[in-house]
């Protein structure tokens, strides 16, 4: 799991004492208080599209421009990406790096297939190539939207806590994901194409203002359990 707990490290210093005193049960308790808030202002930050410094997620590259193609092509292709092959034909597609996009006769709308995974290509007859396919409609741009609209809720985004700390990450796929734009790592985009360095967005963190908040929070939980 992908996480940050190092922040509470601080916490940890400056109340250590007084965290000691409490009964395990409670420490544990205080604990679950503070992933939950740590979530929460992370979740806020995700869907500004923030790095906890304050400064923009680095917006991504422009995509390359799709290569329309000029002939039809038929295939098959695994259904749903990875189930029973099935036939594929299509007259009105175009090219975007290892993806292309077209007018599926067959599904009778819009889809992408990834080259790498085609089984085999076949032979378009003459009178096929004459039939009509259907035509691409312009869609929206997917990259013109909010980056990491999923990763940011609170099923994906787990917190976890024991007697002496509280987490907060990413578990599986997502976390291998969320690391490349945390540290700014080198990833392929897609099975065949090239490694490429991806930018550093900084998907777990805690501002100078949400520590100071949060060591408040604190502080004023274990000084109202001294007064009871």
């Amino acid at each position: 799991m992908a996480e940050i707990d190092g922040d509470l490290a601080e916490l940890e210093a400056f109340v250590g004492g007084m965290l000691k005193s409490l009964e395990p049960k409670a420490r544990r308790r205080l604990f679950r208080k503070v992933a939950t808030e740590m979530r929460r202002a992370n979740q806020q930050r995700i869907r500004a599209q923030k790095n906890p410094d304050g400064s923009d997620f680095a917006r991504r590259k422009a995509p390359p421009e799709p290569v329309p193609g000029n002939y039809a092509v038929k295939f098959l292709y695994p259904s749903g990406g990875s189930g029973t092959p099935r036939l594929v034909f299509m007259k009105s597609w175009e090219k975007q790096g290892p993806v292309f996009t077209g007018f599926d006769r067959e599904a009778g709308g819009l889809r992408s297939f990834e080259y790498a995974k085609v089984i085999k290509w076949l032979r378009v007859d003459p009178e096929e190539d004459n039939a009509g396919g259907g035509k691409i409609r312009k869609r929206s741009k997917i990259r013109d939207r909010r980056m990491f609209r999923k990763i940011g809720r609170s099923g994906v985004l787990h917190t976890g806590q024991n007697d002496n700390e509280a987490w907060i990450g990413f578990a599986g796929s997502v976390a291998a994901v969320a690391t490349v734009h945390q540290f700014g790592l080198r990833d392929r985009p897609a099975r065949q194409s090239r490694e490429v360095r991806y930018a550093r967005r900084e998907l777990l963190g805690m501002t100078a203002r949400e520590r100071e908040q949060l060591l408040d929070a604190v502080i004023e939980h274990l000084e109202s359990k001294s007064l009871t």
